[in-house]
């Protein structure tokens, strides 16, 4: 078993206009290979949606969680993101 702590954001205590800042944030800084966790009130597929086509391929997705009242994602960047910006390397 392994010790390593995965960030969490819980949107659910941020306020509305903090949430995504804070995403992208943490997201941008996960090395390749790197694991976060987003926890919310409703699905958060429109953030899939904006990590997709702002960083197309670099990240994956998978529902830890799926409902109705809580909602868990896991956001692993790939081993061969690249960079973050947009020279697509």
């Amino acid at each position: 078993m392994s010790d390593i702590q995965i960030p969490l954001i819980d949107v659910r205590i941020i306020p509305p206009a903090e949430r995504h800042p804070r995403i992208f944030d943490l997201l941008t800084s996960l090395a390749p290979g790197g694991v976060m966790h987003v926890a919310s009130d409703h699905d958060p597929r429109p953030l899939h949606y904006q990590i997709a086509s702002r960083y197309p391929e670099q990240f994956d997705w998978a529902y830890l969680e799926a409902g109705p009242d809580t909602w868990r994602v896991e956001i692993t960047r790939a081993q061969a993101s690249g960079c973050d910006c947009c020279c697509g390397h």
